[in-house]
């Protein structure tokens, strides 16, 4: 998704986070159509239980690479599940999700559809991936919820105004993704083949150029403690509550080492407020229109 990626230093940076205390590892049946799965079976293959597994499920993708669609429909839940045991080579998945809410399938439906397969003992957890809160009351009323995966940063912060009062309310946690807005924050720019983020409006035209101001006030407050702005960036999700964990990419183990300096790092409640007081809301939505009118989450 993002260019070309080294296949054994993609192996050696899950086993670096392992041996650094990382116990999450999430990915997603469609990542690579399957590849994603493989890579991480083979990372695990003699350490599964070092890891939490979540899995997302449900996009459909065509030969090219194109979003098609998505299936919810409990016999596909089920279908899913078997090839991702299989590319995984694991007898379990942790935390088993919908990528996103299928408009044609009731969401009842597929969460009983994973509940069933928690009963048979191939899931532990339900979660949900970018849904509101209509979405996540009806999912928590078949079975309790785990946490839902949402886009979340210092410069994306939409769930806060209505989405994670319910999810406090109802006791679900957050695996917040994007945190450093798909490298933007820490200064990274597409320009490989292949790199899908040429197609994402933050990354083009006038959006990218105004989203640069968000990056600079972020530079300079990191400059200030010392720190890289996606330490910052990471630190800031870190702070902002303790059912929030920030789901980190790192395709080698030196952004990995990077991203882990966020640990270190304590804000007070005044600098939290700075933050975000200085560093301006992005500019741009997160998907192409198209693929906005499909999330759930942002109706």
């Amino acid at each position: 998704m993002y260019g070309a990626a080294d296949e054994n230093e993609s192996i050696a940076t899950i086993h670096a986070a392992l041996d650094a205390g990382v116990t999450l590892v999430d990915t997603g049946d469609f990542y690579g159509a399957g590849h994603n799965e493989m890579l991480i079976g083979r990372a695990l293959k003699d350490r599964r239980d070092r890891a939490l597994l979540s899995v997302k499920f449900g996009a459909l993708r065509t030969p090219e690479g194109a979003f098609a669609g998505f299936d919810g429909r409990p016999a596909a839940v089920k279908n899913f599940l078997s090839y991702s045991l299989k590319r995984l080579g694991v007898e379990h998945i942790d935390i088993y999700r919908p990528a996103r809410l299928d408009p044609n399938v009731p969401i009842e439906d597929t969460i009983g559809a994973i509940a069933d397969l928690i009963r048979a003992g191939y899931v532990r957890h339900v979660g949900l991936s970018e849904v509101g809160v209509d979405t996540i009351r009806k999912a928590h009323a078949v079975h309790p919820i785990s946490d839902l995966q949402i886009e979340y940063a210092v410069i994306s912060r939409g769930p806060e105004t209505t989405i994670f009062p319910v999810l406090q309310k109802l006791g679900i946690g957050v695996t917040a993704y994007g945190v450093l807005s798909r490298g933007l924050l820490s200064g990274s720019k597409p320009a490989a083949q292949g790199d899908f983020r040429a197609h994402l409006p933050r990354f083009s035209g006038e959006n990218f150029a105004r989203n640069q101001a968000a990056i600079e006030e972020l530079k300079k407050l990191a400059a200030e403690k010392g720190l890289e702005p996606a330490q910052l960036a990471i630190a800031w999700v870190l702070a902002k509550g303790k059912s929030i964990v920030p789901v980190i990419g790192a395709r080698t183990r030196k952004q990995l080492t990077e991203s882990l300096g966020a640990l270190e790092v304590r804000l007070s409640s005044e600098e939290i407020a700075r933050i975000e007081d200085h560093v301006p809301p992005v500019a741009g939505t997160r998907y192409d229109e198209r693929q906005m009118k499909m999330l759930d989450s942002e109706k």
